[in-house]
């Protein structure tokens, strides 16, 4: 699989062509024909990022946020629901650690004084 099949998984029932998902993966240093690493966080990490940025790219489209009805049925939530998948993948990426030092230590420690 590659980046940019993994990134289509991320994104499913968005419409981008090929070449506007390979910009927003260069965007987020990755190459869309590498192969995806699912142990590599960095590389899981930047996968989130370009969702994320292509979530955003939905949510500035004014013609997206409109209130749909066809026959019965109403779409009205559209914008609330897209701004909390922006919420989740924001707290997911902040919550993915990429220094495997600080997730075995708990922290960081600095002096900010000496003798």
């Amino acid at each position: 699989m590659t980046n940019l099949d993994r990134l289509k998984m991320e994104i499913k029932g968005i419409d981008y062509s090929d070449d506007e998902l390979t910009v927003y993966l260069l965007e987020n240093g990755l190459n869309s024909a590498n192969i995806y690493d699912p142990q590599n966080k960095i590389n899981y990490k930047n996968i989130l990022k370009t969702a994320l940025a292509i979530l955003e790219s939905v949510a500035n489209n004014p013609q997206l946020m409109k209130t749909y009805k066809t026959d019965d049925i109403t779409i009205m939530q559209f914008s609330e629901n897209l701004q909390n998948r922006i919420d989740a993948l924001q707290k997911k990426i902040r919550q993915i650690s990429v220094d495997d030092t600080i997730e075995n230590s708990g922290g960081t420690f600095t002096y900010l004084f000496t003798k």
